[in-house]
């Protein structure tokens, strides 16, 4: 019969799904940790991106009149970027030594200051809202205060890395405090 003849396919690759050796368990390891700290900082970065585009076009802002201290808007939009990226790499820090477990509270304040920054934009130069937009900022920064005193506990890395995200928040509030009375 020629079912006797055939032969078995010998694969490539490990035969078992796991992995086997120290070496393989490494690589393994250090795949998922890099997908895992990818998806932590482009989740947030393309929420900041989605949001710019559909409220950061508006005249409204450039029309205005402004001190000289008063950033451009495409330096507002990258320091945003910049700051939602900083926000997602901490996050991913604390994630990665098992925060969100040790401190229950940080993942509801992150995902807080998450959402506020993402709705401040469309507040104040879309809607032209710069009291709600005040208390947003007010918030957004209680939030990232929340985060840098949880964040340092379990990983004094990802603590820091919060600092400069609340120097923008405070820097961004003064501006909609300065817009709210132009």
């Amino acid at each position: 019969m020629a079912s006797t003849n055939l032969k078995q396919r010998i694969k490539d690759g490990p035969s078992t799904p796991f992995p086997t050796t120290k070496r393989e368990k490494k690589m393994a390891m250090a795949k998922r940790g890099l997908r895992s700290l990818a998806t932590a900082i482009s989740i947030p970065l393309s929420l900041t991106l989605v949001t710019i585009y559909f409220s950061g076009a508006t005249d409204r802002y450039r029309t205005l009149p402004k001190p000289f201290w008063f950033p451009p808007l495409w330096a507002v939009h990258a320091t945003s970027m910049a700051s939602s990226l900083l926000m997602g790499l901490s996050a991913w820090l604390v994630w990665a030594e098992g925060g969100f477990h040790k401190k229950p509270t940080a993942l509801p304040l992150f995902v807080a200051q998450l959402a506020l920054s993402l709705l401040r934009d469309p507040i104040v130069f879309g809607y032209g809202g710069s009291r709600v937009g005040l208390v947003v900022c007010m918030g957004m920064f209680g939030a990232l205060v929340g985060c840098a005193r949880m964040f340092r506990e379990v990983n004094p890395i990802a603590g820091d890395l919060v600092k400069p995200c609340l120097a923008w928040t405070a820097y961004v509030g003064v501006v909609t405090l300065k817009l709210l009375f132009a």
